[in-house]
């Protein structure tokens, strides 16, 4: 069964850090462009960060950029988001996607909410 599965989210101070996983099961993750997003209660969903597959060039949200690092582990089939120095604004579900012309998947998302 093709899918993808996120793990990681939580509830951390400001200031903290979390790194959210995805694992990707049922294809071969390095083939995808691998993207995560994000939606706040009340908000559109939004691009968070993406890695390309070919290049593996990156991309990040101004809002994030410094903060938040996208990476994958070919071997693991998983691709990752490491995101540090947490502020309340970056509370949200957080969603993986894996897309090329093979075809477009997407996590159940995981909750990252930042409060003291």
């Amino acid at each position: 069964q093709v899918q993808l599965v996120e793990s990681g989210g939580g509830l951390v101070q400001p200031g903290g850090s979390l790194r959210l996983s995805c694992a990707a099961h049922g294809f071969t993750l390095e083939h995808y462009t691998i993207g995560w997003f994000r939606q706040a209660p009340g908000k559109e969903r939004e691009g968070v960060s993406c890695m390309r597959s070919g290049d593996g060039s990156t991309y990040y949200v101004d809002s994030v950029k410094g903060r938040f690092t996208i990476s994958r582990d070919n071997a693991k089939n998983t691709v990752y988001l490491q995101m540090n120095s947490l502020k309340a604004e970056d509370t949200a579900v957080y969603y993986c996607n894996a897309r090329s012309f093979q075809g477009d998947y997407w996590g159940q998302g995981t909750q990252v909410a930042v409060s003291s």
